[in-house]
């Protein structure tokens, strides 16, 4: 008899605790958080998806992913802003394709009460609560570094940038001209925008080089960009003659490193723009504050050849890993 008391007794307990942890469970808010990305088919974004997740599971949120096919849409973000706005969200994790025209929309959606965390590439808002991402002129000027490597008496660099109306790519170019500008043996830069994709800057990279014989260093400022002025190297045999200076950690382009038709990657921390993101989207929903002016700097390395296999090295490369 006393051991079927104890016995109901332990179970009156395991119920009365189950009770408390659902109490507690339910009364915690599951909050929703847009991530619109700039696109959704690159290394780049699959791994910002990646960290995004973990903190989707870390956080218990409840995380829509939206992006368009390519990086000059938009206006398609546009959409998907206003789909948030619809759809009840209480925050965005925003990565602008247009410093400019991704701004009234952006407005809006803070307008109608959303959060918005900016990760990647700026937008031209005051209703931005954090901005988190690569220092863009500080990876420009790591770039320049990686390009005066080069024991060439006499150099002329090929820049293949992204759309002028994406900040990112703005700021990249700046701090690479600084310092470029400043060694006496830079004799020429030349640029060419491309549209994000790695056919066209491969194409873009063929016409440059055509066009302007004496460039000996080229450079891609973003991931698919470095994977065409990689190939555009890689079909005329340039390996040798062009230093070849990459973004990101596209599998391609390691390949293109360990052989060394690539002689560095300027390589950011996608993982972490993505985990940061929701990370601080939810921190600033249950009241935390940040200060908008002050960037949450992911880092920026230089992998070549020779550190490519090092664990900081591997570790940058496969971030999400």
């Amino acid at each position: 008899m006393r051991k079927n008391k104890l016995l109901l007794l332990l179970l009156l307990t395991i119920l009365l605790l189950s009770a408390c942890a659902g109490t507690s469970e339910s009364s915690s808010p599951q909050y929703k958080i847009y991530l619109i990305s700039k696109s959704t088919s690159t290394e780049f974004w699959r791994s910002v998806f990646a960290g995004a997740n973990a903190a989707k599971a870390e956080y218990n949120v409840d995380l829509i992913i939206r992006g368009p096919e390519t990086e000059e849409n938009y206006l398609g973000q546009n959409m998907y802003i206003q789909e948030a706005v619809n759809n009840h969200a209480d925050a965005i994790v925003f990565s602008a394709i247009s410093y400019m025209e991704n701004a009234p929309a952006i407005d809006a959606a803070a307008k109608a009460g959303l959060k918005i965390i900016v990760i990647d590439s700026d937008v031209n808002s005051s209703n931005v609560s954090a901005r988190i991402g690569t220092d863009n002129i500080q990876a420009g000027r790591i770039t320049a570094s990686a390009a005066l490597a080069s024991e060439e008496e006499h150099i002329s660099v090929g820049i293949v940038n992204f759309a002028q109306v994406s900040r990112n790519g703005e700021e990249r170019e700046i701090g690479l001209r600084e310092e470029l500008e400043k060694d006496p043996r830079v004799e020429q830069i030349y640029t060419v925008n491309t549209v994000t994709d790695h056919d066209a800057a491969r194409e873009g990279a063929v016409s440059l080089l055509e066009e302007y014989p004496e460039i000996n260093v080229l450079i891609g400022l973003n991931e698919p960009l470095g994977v065409g002025v990689a190939e555009a190297s890689e079909a005329l045999d340039l390996s040798g003659r062009v230093r070849v200076i990459s973004f990101d950690s596209n599998i391609r382009c390691i390949d293109l490193l360990r052989s060394g038709d690539v002689s560095a990657l300027i390589v950011q921390n996608p993982y972490a723009m993505g985990y940061l993101g929701v990370e601080t989207a939810w921190k600033v929903l249950e009241g935390q504050s940040f200060r908008p002016d002050q960037l949450i700097d992911t880092a920026t390395s230089i992998i070549t050849k020779e550190n490519m296999f090092t664990v900081e090295g591997q570790k940058a490369l496969f971030s999400f890993g």
